[in-house]
Formats: structure tokens, sequence, C-alpha cells
């Protein structure tokens, strides 16, 4: 496993080591014991999700604002564009984003803790899109920022105008949002 700093310290990209040959391949999507020994994270999943999005599908920016949820996140058919923005006031990358593709292809997940916005774009003419989330999903504490918030300036890798959901498209403003200490 190969462990990839972002712009943002506590965001992180992990690529697994994969052992392929002319039948196929195999890797480790998770083990805690390599993830903790070469991150120092130690955390408990209690959540698995799955998605399937159309291409321009824009998913996010979604929160809770309590019971929070650390995400491990990947693509296993086709590729995303997959943003984390720093909603904890307190750091010194707030309101700051960091942004990768993912894809079946390069295998990359990225780990976004508790106190960060999510949100993604599917490029390909689907994804299939995965995560394990460290609580549970709890809509009374959802919340979403829009995905186009001037002041966070996402470069999204748009070809169009997105797809949203109807709550999505509700979004707020970052300057408007519940964040985190």
């Amino acid at each position: 496993m190969n462990i990839i700093k972002t712009a943002i310290p506590d965001v992180l990209i992990i690529e697994p080591q994969v052992f392929g040959d002319a039948r196929g391949f195999f890797y480790e999507s998770y083990n805690r014991k390599v993830l903790q020994g070469k991150t120092g994270l130690d955390k408990t999943f209690v959540q698995d999700n799955h998605s399937r999005s159309e291409q321009n599908v824009l998913r996010g920016l979604h929160y809770q604002i309590q019971q929070p949820q650390g995400k491990l996140v990947r693509v296993v058919r086709g590729a995303v564009f997959d943003a984390a923005v720093d909603i904890r006031k307190s750091s010194p990358t707030f309101g700051r984003w960091v942004g990768v593709e993912l894809s079946a292809e390069n295998r990359r997940q990225m780990w976004i803790p508790e106190g960060f916005a999510h949100g993604f774009l599917v490029l390909s003419d689907y994804a299939e899109f995965l995560y394990k989330t460290t609580d549970y999903w709890a809509p009374q504490y959802e919340r979403t920022i829009i995905w186009n918030d001037p002041d966070i300036a996402i470069r999204w890798p748009l070809t169009k105008k997105p797809i949203l959901s109807e709550k999505d498209s509700k979004g707020i403003s970052l300057k408007e949002a519940e964040c985190f200490e």
C-alpha cells in the first residue's frame, strides 16, 4: 500500500499493491492493520455504501453535522472526480479543497476524515462508487453545501451542466453552513 499526502494533510490518497497476471488481478482494498501502520489511522468502519451514477451526475457536497462520518472511498467501475472540503473552523485549511480522479483503472482510494464535506462528479459513461463510513447515515444531521460555491471554488472538470438531485441543487454556501469547530 502506498500513501500519498495531499495539500490538506488529513486527506490521503491510498494506492493498493496490485498483484496481476494473465488471469486477472488481486488486491486488498482494505486492511485495518496495514492502514494503521502506514498512516496511524485506527478507524472502525460501520457501514459500506455502493452507488451507481450516470455521466455528469454530481453528488455533494455532503456531510453530517452530528455523527460525522469519515469516509474511505473508491470506484470499481468507471471514473469520478472526487473532492473533499475542509469545514473545520479551527483548521488552517478551513474552506480549502482537494480533488483527485478515482477510477476502476487506477484503483486509488481517498480517505476523507470527519469534519469534511464530500462530493464527486462522474467522468465516465457511468460509475460505481463504494465507500466505508465511520458512523451511520443520519439524515436528520445531513447537510449540503452547494457544489459551485465561489468561496470554495472547486475546479470540477465539467464538460456540460452537471446533473444534480433536488437536495444538491438546494445546497447552501459555506458562509451559511453549519461547520465543525
